[in-house]
């Protein structure tokens, strides 16, 4: 026996849609309302029919006290004209003892017992009788004063008119009632769709754009207020994963670039060892040199990695202090030169301390150096000095320079000044090495006024 917990439990089915569901909400948000005034309608309806055949039962019981003579010592009834129209459901009290009753009714019927009740009472008063084939009748009671003696006219009306009355409006409100349900079912609907509309538009546009080539954006300013900020949201997300996809190409351009001479050296080196039988010094020494390579690999993607992980590496994300001029000569000494070049460091005065990683120092320098090799005719100059609170490094060769007209580019991201002057330069070392300089509180630029050939400038915090 399967126990109560395991019962599949029943729930009734909603509609998928958004429209769908509005426009049920306002169907039962109307249907409430409509109930609780149909009920308050045809309540008010009653009680003023009501109303009007108390006021009917009294008018009529005054017009037969006129007939009452209780001048006397004894209650009399006077004949006039209209007699028989007036004792109609007319029941005529001397205190409590019966004068004269309709020809119609007995004694000891439900009518004569309840209008005996109502002339005891010796008060005005009305009551309700329920009478043969579902009819109801209305009593009322008047005590005519005037005299020694006490009389009391009690007067009758079938209620069937009115009640057919009360029923005729309580289903011509029920009919209302379900036309109007019907109506703001399909108003609902038509308004919510076409209030949904512009939102079907933006999601058609929005499977049709590229989050990555496309600038579309969503025009939602001539709008509802909620759909513009919707788009206002929409749009600004779409330009967060615009920026994030131009990031991760950004990343996978820079260990591109920087990833490039570490793997022209091991090629090399590799290339160098086949050519012909080496020795086992030989051998050793290209395995050393392999293995610095592979180093300095595996500490340009951890670096990059941290910088574009954390999208600002400071003292507390890339903590530590570097001894300048040893890592300047020592990426001097790892410098792929040609033979005409020579690369110098020259060091200043005192110890120079840069207030960033050893790594994180090298991957600032290290392009600034690869770009003024490239260029120089003859010597590449690096030196180091120290200014209040910060480490300057000067990276200077004697090639052309910059042309004086890209020098406003020239640390946009894959910007070359002469893309065919035979280098295989991605254009991505320059911005790398600002944009890390930057992220450390530094800064890296170009002296645009020293000639002959470029002076770049990387300055840091100092340690």
């Amino acid at each position: 026996m399967r126990s109560a917990r395991h019962r599949p439990v029943l729930r009734a089915p909603a509609p998928r849609t958004l429209r769908g569901r509005l426009s049920l909400v306002a169907l039962t948000t109307a249907a409430l309302l409509v109930t609780v005034l149909t009920v308050v309608f045809n309540t008010a309806v009653e009680r003023h029919l009501r109303h009007q055949a108390d006021d009917e039962l009294r008018a009529r019981a005054t017009a037969v006290a006129a007939t009452v003579d209780t001048s006397g010592p004894r209650v009399r009834v006077l004949e006039t004209a209209n007699d028989q129209l007036l004792d109609t459901n007319v029941w005529i009290y001397a205190g409590k003892r019966l004068l004269e009753k309709p020809p119609a009714t007995s004694e000891s019927g439900p009518l004569t017992r309840t209008a005996d009740r109502l002339a005891a009472r010796g008060a005005p008063d009305c009551a309700t009788v329920p009478a043969e084939g579902h009819r109801s009748v209305r009593l009322c009671a008047r005590p005519v004063h005037g005299g020694d003696a006490a009389a009391t006219v009690v007067t009758a009306l079938d209620l069937a008119p009115y009640r057919s009355s009360a029923d005729t409006l309580l289903w011509g409100s029920l009919i209302l009632d379900a036309v109007m349900l019907v109506c703001a079912y399909v108003l609902t609907r038509l308004a919510v769709g076409r209030a949904l509309r512009p939102v079907r538009t933006m999601t058609d546009q929005a499977t049709q754009w590229s989050a990555v080539t496309s600038e579309t954006r969503f025009n939602t300013g001539s709008g509802p207020v909620e759909l513009a900020r919707l788009g206002t949201s929409l749009d600004a997300l779409l330009d967060r994963i615009r920026a994030v996809l131009r990031h991760e190409q950004q990343l996978t351009g820079e260990l591109s670039h920087e990833l490039r001479t570490p793997l022209t050296r091991i090629i090399a080196e590799l290339d160098w060892w086949r050519s012909r039988p080496r020795s086992a010094a030989e051998t050793r020494a290209t395995h050393e040199v392999i293995d610095e390579a592979a180093q300095s690999m595996r500490t340009i993607c951890d670096t990059l990695l941290l910088d574009a992980r954390d999208n600002a590496v400071d003292t507390s994300t890339a903590p530590g202090t570097a001894d300048v001029i040893p890592v300047l000569r020592r990426m001097a000494r790892r410098l792929d030169t040609p033979a005409q070049v020579n690369a110098v460091v020259e060091a200043g005065n005192g110890q120079l301390e840069a207030g960033v990683a050893p790594a994180f120092l090298e991957r600032i320098v290290s392009p600034l150096l690869a770009n003024a090799v490239r260029y120089a005719r003859s010597t590449v100059t690096v030196s180091g000095r120290r200014t209040p609170g910060t480490v300057v490094i000067d990276i200077t060769d004697d090639g052309p320079g910059v042309p004086e007209a890209f020098v406003g580019q020239l640390f946009q991201p894959g910007r070359r000044a002469d893309p065919g002057d035979g280098h295989h330069g991605a254009g991505l070392g320059l911005p790398l090495a600002r944009r890390l300089a930057r992220s450390a509180g530094g800064e890296v630029s170009y002296d645009a006024g020293h000639a002959p050939g470029a002076r770049f400038t990387v300055t840091l915090p100092a340690g």
